[in-house]
């Protein structure tokens, strides 16, 4: 089993904000790298899933409220605990391509790759043409 999977984005739908109101991952994240990342993936009809820094692997039928979370301010718990989210939910995928922009990547994220049990298993990529 294979999945694809990029990181969250600062930018997000701003008619959500303090609403309350729950979305899925694709309708929240406004940036360009995640559009043409989730774009490309239900094209190509695989499955993905977003890295949030406060939800964790965040499936695209999972709904979740606006949020502001910057991988900056991610406590020494914190990230425990979405280490723990991301064995959990992507244990057993044999395969999890990890999309990034160079731009756009932090590297909070290398961190998060280096402690998942899951790393043996984790192929970084940037060309959104090898999705499929």
């Amino acid at each position: 089993m294979k999945i694809y999977l990029t990181h969250c984005s600062a930018k997000k739908d701003a008619s959500l904000k303090d609403t309350g109101a729950v979305t899925t991952p694709d309708r929240l994240y406004t940036s360009a790298f995640v559009r043409r990342f989730t774009s490309k993936c239900v094209e190509r009809d695989v499955g993905w899933a977003i890295f949030s820094d406060l939800y964790g692997v965040w499936f695209p039928h999972v709904e979740h409220a606006w949020y502001d979370k910057h991988p900056d301010t991610v406590t020494e718990d914190e990230f425990r605990e979405l280490v723990r989210d991301f064995d959990e939910k992507l244990g057993g995928y044999d395969e999890i391509w990890f999309y990034y922009e160079p731009p756009h990547y932090h590297s909070f994220y290398d961190r998060l790759l280096r402690s998942t049990v899951c790393g043996g298993r984790v192929k970084k990529f940037s060309d959104l043409e090898l999705i499929g």
